[in-house]
């Protein structure tokens, strides 16, 4: 049986004037129910299941191409 696809984000989180990069693997389903990607940061029930996001830190976040 095949696992769930999955699709590498890079959210970029902004801390005291330095930037960090988090790599998260989200389900492509989820990517895909919506138009942007911060909002399915922000509503996505099965993405705020697998991980929090600070929104007032971040700064960026993008689907990561050929890892």
């Amino acid at each position: 049986m095949m696992g769930k696809r999955t699709v590498k984000v890079r959210l970029v989180f902004a801390d005291g004037g330095s930037f960090h990069p988090v790599d998260v693997d989200l389900p492509a389903k989820a990517l895909d129910r919506y138009d942007r990607l911060v909002d399915c940061l922000r509503e996505d029930p099965e993405v705020l299941a697998r991980v929090h996001v600070d929104v007032e830190r971040l700064c960026a976040a993008y689907r990561v191409e050929g890892d």
